[in-house]
């Protein structure tokens, strides 16, 4: 087991229903992907498969080019869209797309403005501007997808997520440089 999959025992407040929770979602998603990946017979309805389904696509290396436009941020600072789960964020002359889901039990991470910093409301596990990790329960850095610029827009593409235990050289190649 990866220390980041660990179940409740190991992490005080954690419970056992999310480690479910979390075994019924994987079930449910496979279901769907292969009800997708296998044409139904004629007139058989396709049930409508949630966002969620994009990581099995990046877990299988199915690219679907799935890319999302943002706009490019003009300043350092941080922008993030719920619907989708990515922060945008612009520091030091670089911009990074980040997974919202801290790495350790997929919780939404928070901005600290006055820290300049992510962290983990959970169990506070702490992120940098550039998503490596600090200090906390997670064992590496946020999950950074994979980006490109156009014009004036950053554009994300959702079906490629970079862990950096995993896939290092990718992970660190997610990242634009901002011209001075």
């Amino acid at each position: 087991m990866q220390p980041d999959e660990r179940d409740g025992a190991d992490c005080g407040g954690c419970t056992l229903g999310e480690a479910v929770a979390r075994r019924d979602f994987l079930r449910d998603t496979v279901t769907r992907a292969l009800m997708v990946a296998f044409p139904l017979l004629p007139g058989t309805a396709i049930p409508v498969i949630p966002n969620a389904v994009r990581n099995l696509q990046f877990v299988t290396g199915v690219d679907a080019g799935a890319d999302k436009a943002y706009p490019f941020p003009g300043a350092d600072g941080v922008a993030i869209d719920r619907d989708e789960s990515v922060i945008i964020a612009r520091f030091d002359n670089r911009v990074w797309a980040f997974s919202l889901a801290c790495p350790h039990q997929n919780t939404a991470i928070r901005w600290e403005q006055g820290a300049r910093r992510f962290q983990c409301p959970k169990h506070k596990s702490r992120y940098r501007t550039d998503g490596t990790f600090i200090e906390g329960r997670a064992t590496r850095g946020l999950d950074r997808f994979a980006l490109r610029r156009d014009g004036e827009r950053v554009m994300v593409n959702l079906d490629a997520l970079y862990r950096e235990d995993r896939e290092a050289a990718q992970w660190a190649a997610a990242v634009i440089q901002v011209e001075k």
